[in-house]
């Protein structure tokens, strides 16, 4: 059972309070779990952001998933000197699926916006935000570019695309939109509900909770948009190809549960799993690899995906002894709401 405690901004340091029984428009959502300090400096530029754009009401939500390090006192002490309202939440069930459930939970604003404890906002961040929300749809699940926080980490979790575009069945929906990076109006989230906390790093699926979501979405008839500003930078802090190769399987295991999950409803996904064990083919005989800068194959997806999907299927299965924990995967958030 997660818990919270509510801090209001001091009026002195130039908050704009939002009127009383009105929504904030933004309600920033950052899950975290050991990242001390990555955290606060994402915070600090959430902060930075909403400071540039004050007539812009905004909240901060922070969910501590089992943090072992000082990240609670830590975050006490930033929410004592925050110029922004910030919910703290403590979220034991472990999982960052679970911890954006919790978030979504207590999240007031119009628009929820996920940002990745080792992401920083870019400044101009909130006027974009509000100006695809206000002069475009509303009814759509979308996320912004993803760049590197620092140069020297290596080319990956990142979306440096300058083509507003929304995603088909031709494209795959892993990183189409990223996870760090995603926004929604509360509506969309009411119809979609949850993440599948079977999902995601911490889960017995490792990722792809976020695709998840874009797939469910995407069934619904709600559109799946790539904006490329409304910018992020992700230091994700990994500089050797082992780590790159590491955090590459375990994308790919998430996405075999995912096209298993979905085989029968969103069939298109199993297409995308056939391209790429021809590509592994092709590759085997000298055709391209999946990332060549990178030097990542075709492979590991190949293997990944199977292993993912039988993994599912062993979730499913033990799931059925466990009717209260499937039902709770299943059902619609609460504290979330049909528009205004």
């Amino acid at each position: 059972m997660a818990f919270e405690e509510t801090v209001r901004a001091n009026k002195h340091l130039g908050a704009v309070a939002a009127p009383k029984g009105t929504r904030p428009f933004a309600s920033f959502i950052v899950c975290t779990r050991d990242r001390v300090g990555a955290l606060v400096a994402c915070i600090r530029s959430i902060e930075a952001a909403c400071a540039a754009f004050p007539a812009i009401t905004c909240e901060l939500v922070v969910v501590d998933n089992g943090s072992t390090d000082d990240t609670p006192d830590e975050l006490r002490r930033v929410a004592a000197s925050s110029n922004m309202v910030m919910t703290l939440v403590i979220e034991p069930r472990p999982g960052l699926a679970a911890a954006r459930n919790a978030g979504m939970e207590r999240a007031r604003g119009r628009i929820l916006v996920f940002i990745d404890d080792d992401c920083e906002i870019g400044r101009t961040y909130l006027s974009d935000l509000e100006r695809h929300y206000v002069n475009g749809d509303q009814r759509v699940v979308r996320g912004g570019r993803v760049e590197l926080g620092n140069p020297l980490d290596l080319p990956f979790t990142i979306k440096r695309s300058k083509v507003r575009e929304r995603l088909t069945r031709d494209v795959h929906p892993g990183g189409f939109v990223l996870g760090c990076n995603m926004t929604m109006h509360r509506e969309v989230a009411a119809l979609v509900g949850p993440f599948d906390e079977r999902f995601g790093a911490g889960a017995p699926l490792q990722s792809a909770e976020d695709t998840d979501y874009l797939v469910r979405a995407y069934r619904l008839g709600i559109p799946v948009e790539y904006v490329p500003d409304m910018t992020v930078f992700h230091h994700h802090g990994r500089k050797a190809r082992a780590a790159i190769e590491k955090l590459h399987r375990s994308y790919s295991l998430g996405n075999g549960g995912l096209c298993l999950k979905h085989l029968f409803r969103a069939p298109w996904l199993l297409r995308h799993f056939c391209w790429t064990l021809r590509s592994a083919w092709c590759q085997s005989f000298g055709g391209e690899r999946f990332d060549p800068e990178l030097r990542l194959s075709h492979w590991p997806i190949v293997s990944m995906n199977l292993m993912g999907a039988a993994k599912f299927a062993c979730l499913v299965m033990a799931s059925r002894a466990e009717p209260t924990e499937l039902r709770r995967i299943g059902e619609t958030t609460p504290g979330l709401e049909r528009g205004q």
